[in-house]
């Protein structure tokens, strides 16, 4: 694989890992009786509404600052460490991955591509403002 193929490849994981992150941060704000639910179903938290709106804002902010390639340490290992949480919580519905479960499954290939990502984050640098402010200050 050459650099462009691996640039290209990276956008792409970034890309499609900001939008996974800025989806279910959207989601949050639209079905926060959901996000209620889950929060107490897998992580045992009882939480109101406006902590629900909270963490649909940042979920958002995370996602949006990852697509723009920003703070690729800190906004990438944040949303390795969101979804590495989320995927343990979830844990028996993976041990059983059929039925009514087997969408929990998807969360597998999702943690591996962050791991990727964040693992190579230092050669993330196509369109990436993280990239084109060190290229600026040299």
């Amino acid at each position: 694989m050459n650099s462009r193929q691996l640039a290209v490849a990276l956008l792409i994981l970034r890309i499609a890992l900001a939008a996974f992150l800025l989806l279910f941060g959207i989601d949050k704000l639209v079905a926060t009786e959901t996000t209620i639910s889950v929060f107490a179903h897998y992580y045992g938290l009882s939480i109101a509404a406006p902590v629900a709106y909270a963490a649909g804002v940042l979920e958002i902010l995370l996602g949006l600052a990852m697509l723009a390639g920003l703070w690729k340490t800190v906004t990438y290992g944040l949303g390795l460490l969101l979804h590495a949480i989320s995927t343990l919580a979830t844990y028996e519905q993976l041990l059983f991955p059929f039925g009514e479960n087997h969408l929990f499954i998807a969360s597998i290939p999702v943690l591996a591509a962050f791991i990727a990502l964040f693992l190579l984050r230092r050669q993330d640098k196509l369109l990436s403002l993280d990239a084109s402010v060190r290229e600026e200050a040299k």
